[in-house]
């Protein structure tokens, strides 16, 4: 049977956020916002291992206390300049581990409001899949295409559309290929879709929120007290 594994890029600055250190280190709820994350997956009994990629520099990780985690829990110093060297190099890391036919997970650092029913309902509907797949949610709101000085210059159909979150999941061999092609995309299921294949939309919910601006950080704050 094919075994699961996850992977968390976590060598980025969080720069459009505006704080003194890397937003996968600021508070949420008296821990590091990454520690969220990273309960959730290695809670998660379907998972084996959870790999972090860390920055070479990264000077805050060995200031936390992490052991509540348990074992699944591995850091590799690794990360590059994007999210795609990053997780590429995570996959090269975990090539003493994973095999070809084996799920690989990666998932943001900073969606810190993943839920067990996520995985759940990620890993069942995508079990027998050929190709793999990301949780994501229809666009609800209208969406405006602007000029150069913020004006609309269109109303963007919405039918269709759905946005993108993480974990995005595919086989081990297929995604390493499709990153060693193409390295110039935001996301996994990017690079899979340039290799032309059709990665699977797993239906999740708006509160599997990614942190990007101080506001969201006060939001996934609520979302988990509501869920304690």
């Amino acid at each position: 049977m094919p075994r699961h594994f996850a992977i968390v890029p976590a060598a980025g600055s969080g720069a459009r956020f505006g704080a003194e250190k890397p937003k996968q280190y600021l508070d949420l709820l008296g821990r590091p916002l990454i520690y969220h994350t990273l309960a959730v997956l290695t809670a998660c009994p379907d998972i084996e291992r959870v790999w972090v990629v860390l920055s070479p520099d990264d000077r805050d990780w060995g200031q936390h206390d992490w052991s509540e985690l348990g074992p699944k829990l591995e850091t590799l110093r690794c990360g590059g300049t994007t999210r795609a060297e990053s997780v590429t190099n995570g996959l090269q890391a975990a090539a003493m581990v994973a095999t070809d036919d084996d799920w690989v997970l990666v998932h943001d650092a900073a969606r810190p409001c993943l839920s067990l029913a996520m995985l759940d309902a990620l890993f069942s509907e995508l079990a027998d899949d050929p190709v793999g797949g990301l949780l994501a949610v229809p666009v609800a709101d209208t969406i405006k295409r602007a000029d150069g000085e913020q004006r609309v210059v269109a109303t963007e159909p919405r039918d269709g559309l759905w946005q993108a979150q993480t974990p995005q999941m595919f086989r081990y061999g297929q995604l390493k290929k499709a990153l060693e092609m193409t390295s110039n995309v935001t996301d996994e299921a990017g690079a899979i879709e340039a290799a032309g294949i059709q990665p699977r939309l797993v239906k999740a919910d708006s509160t599997n929120l990614k942190v990007t601006y101080p506001a969201d950080l006060a939001l996934a704050a609520m979302i988990l007290r509501a869920r304690k």
